[in-house]
């Protein structure tokens, strides 16, 4: 852990507290606004604050994140969770978020493609033709 009172660079913190696999993939999400600073885009280069507020999207979860120590080296996930705070709303909202996509079953992603007979089956379906999905 660094001094309150030096300067960590956005990038470098982000790899740090262990968001991204590397500073070249957070310097990517940056330049492409998945991670706002007090709610505004910003430049990787720019010089994290602690008390900083972060909204960081990953994939289908956003998160918000309260700045709570610098450091610019990479360490173990228990020390990097340290460097920060998720708030209690965003819990909460990625939690809903969670709980939507798991109802929603397997439309988002389904786990394989339609074989030949599936295709068939979902053809005669939607024809409205006799098939399996008939009964008597």
């Amino acid at each position: 852990m660094t001094h309150s009172d030096e300067k960590v660079r956005l990038d470098k913190w982000l790899w740090a507290a262990r968001f991204y696999k590397t500073r070249a993939i957070a310097k990517q999400m940056i330049d492409g606004g998945k991670v706002h600073y007090n709610g505004q885009r910003t430049k990787c280069s720019r010089h994290v604050e602690v008390g900083a507020i972060l909204e960081i999207r990953q994939g289908f979860d956003e998160k918000e994140i309260v700045v709570v120590e610098l450091s610019d080296q990479r360490r173990g996930a228990p020390e990097a969770q340290k460097l920060y705070r998720e708030t209690e709303a965003s819990i909460k909202k990625r939690e809903e978020h969670a709980a939507q996509r798991k109802a929603m079953g397997s439309s988002l992603n389904p786990r394989h493609r339609p074989n030949k007979k599936e295709r068939r089956q979902i053809h005669s379906f939607k024809e409205g033709k006799r098939g399996i999905f008939d009964k008597d």
